[in-house]
């Protein structure tokens, strides 16, 4: 499969990754915003950011293990994400996927236990924007380690 374009508009280009970068500082934890946008990468089937978040995740210490199970997050057991990374993932899910049209109140709510206003803003802006890159990679079939624009 090849590409359909690489073109991306400039302006959209750049407002998309003033977005995330923001959204990544707000958070605080790098770490953790790689498990994030590899999670909706993965929900979203977008090679070319699943390629790219996994090679990130790994220069920020993220172990193959944690990266080999995140797929499975739910069932990973005891001692492989935290519940504060647990809490991140499930509120990504919910956020990529929207089954019911919104987010669920205890998905929420659990979030909210683990992360201040601040960082449950960013997280959701994250959320929100590997979302958006995901589906403009996706639409334009850019390919894992293809041209991003």
């Amino acid at each position: 499969m090849t590409a359909r374009t690489t073109r991306l508009a400039p302006g959209v280009r750049t407002a998309m990754q003033s977005l995330s970068a923001a959204a990544k500082r707000g958070l605080g934890d790098p770490a953790l915003a790689e498990l994030v946008q590899i999670r909706a990468s993965q929900l979203n089937r977008c090679a070319f950011c699943l390629d790219m978040h996994v090679a990130i995740a790994r220069k920020e210490g993220v172990s193959d293990r944690r990266l080999d199970l995140l797929a499975v997050w739910q069932e990973a057991g005891d001692g492989v994400y935290d519940e504060r990374e647990r809490a991140a993932l499930a509120l990504t899910e919910a956020v990529t996927v929207l089954t019911d049209g919104f987010v669920p109140d205890e998905v929420y709510e659990t979030a909210a236990k683990h992360f201040d206003e601040a960082e449950l803003a960013h997280l959701i802006a994250l959320i929100t924007v590997i979302n958006g890159w995901n589906r403009l990679m996706v639409a334009r079939r850019i390919p894992p380690g293809g041209p991003a624009w």
